[in-house]
């Protein structure tokens, strides 16, 4: 049940938020692009961070979800079981975040583990992959130095990563979330709400 919405309008995209009875989340739709999500009220969104939206808890920085689309012109996704199952989905999944959390800096090493893969049948009849992975970042602070034992690594971040990817207008959509291992368990229900709120839609 939706209580009160506002519609923005930015160039071509209709973008509406609609606030939910109990007053915690918010209903972003984007008739444009065609996709749709809650998120968590408090939220604010971040404009310029490559992906076609972007929020992020204020308090929390570490944490925050977007969503990225295929360019319509390089992909005719029919749907989302063209990635393959839901295990094969999760391996490219993971190559992407570690593609792009790739290191220059010396010393920086990465762990990475897929904790689930599956796949639903959302209440709008649409297959749904879900993906979540785990992946840490390791760093010396001395790696130049000339004893190995001087060049400790020590563990940089941690966090776990929660994917939910669909199918529509011939496009691949996913919604991505990020969060701090150390704050998961308490964020974790808001989390998997937003999760289960992601669906995919016919544009005109």
């Amino acid at each position: 049940m939706l209580s009160t919405s506002t519609v923005f309008l930015f160039g071509p995209k209709q973008i509406t938020l609609a606030e939910t009875t109990g007053g915690t989340f918010r209903e972003y739709i984007d008739t444009f692009d065609g996709y749709s999500f809650l998120y968590p009220k408090s939220w604010i969104q971040v404009r310029g961070a490559g992906a076609d939206i972007f929020f992020r808890d204020p308090f929390f920085l570490d944490e925050n979800m977007s969503v990225e689309i295929s360019s319509p012109s390089s992909s005719k996704y029919m749907t989302v079981e063209d990635l393959g199952p839901p295990e094969k989905a999760a391996e490219r999944v993971l190559q992407q975040y570690l593609t792009e959390f790739m290191s220059t800096r010396l010393g920086v090493r990465r762990t990475s583990n897929i904790l689930s893969a599956s796949s639903k049948v959302a209440d709008d009849g649409k297959l749904y992959y879900e993906v979540e992975v785990n992946i840490k970042s390791f760093a010396s602070n001395n790696e130049l130095a000339v004893m190995p034992q001087d060049r400790v690594q020590r563990l940089e971040w941690d966090r776990r990563y929660l994917s939910v990817l669909g199918v529509e207008n011939k496009r691949l959509y996913e919604l991505r979330l990020q969060s701090p291992e150390k704050v998961f368990k308490e964020e974790e229900g808001d989390l998997r709400r937003v999760m289960d709120s992601f669906r995919v839609n016919k544009t005109a």
